[in-house]
């Protein structure tokens, strides 16, 4: 049940007080799925694709880690590291790079969520007299 409003012209539903509560407010409780990830999955291809890039986007970050940081950008340098270390080794730098990043993420979109349940919860509180 939507509460309607006719404001001027336009009209505005607002949720009822029982709506909001039955609605999902927590974030562990959001659904998540394949379509919110920015990475591409081929339908019937997901757990391939997923395992493809559970390898090679950690080694690629731990490559470029390796390059930029520990190497300077100096090739030589680099050339130097990448024959002495393993696959191995520089993919496990990048995937603590990358999951150092995905839990940045996670903070920042349940701080984000957070401010959301709040400012609805002053909101409904408000009362004209």
């Amino acid at each position: 049940m939507k509460n309607t409003q006719k404001i001027g012209t336009e009209s505005v539903n607002y949720k009822t007080e029982k709506e909001f509560s039955t609605s999902s407010n927590k974030f562990t409780r959001k659904k998540v799925t394949f379509d919110d990830t920015p990475l591409f999955f081929p339908e019937g291809f997901e757990k391939i694709f997923l395992a493809i890039y559970f390898v090679s986007l950690p080694y690629i970050a731990g490559l470029l880690f390796l390059f930029f940081y520990v190497s300077n950008g100096k090739v030589e340098v680099f050339s130097s590291l990448n024959q002495e270390s393993s696959f191995i080794l520089t993919w496990a730098v990048g995937y603590e790079i990358l999951a150092i990043l995905a839990l940045i993420y996670i903070a920042k979109s349940a701080i984000s969520f957070g401010k959301e349940i709040t400012l609805h919860e002053k909101k409904k509180k408000f009362r004209r007299p």
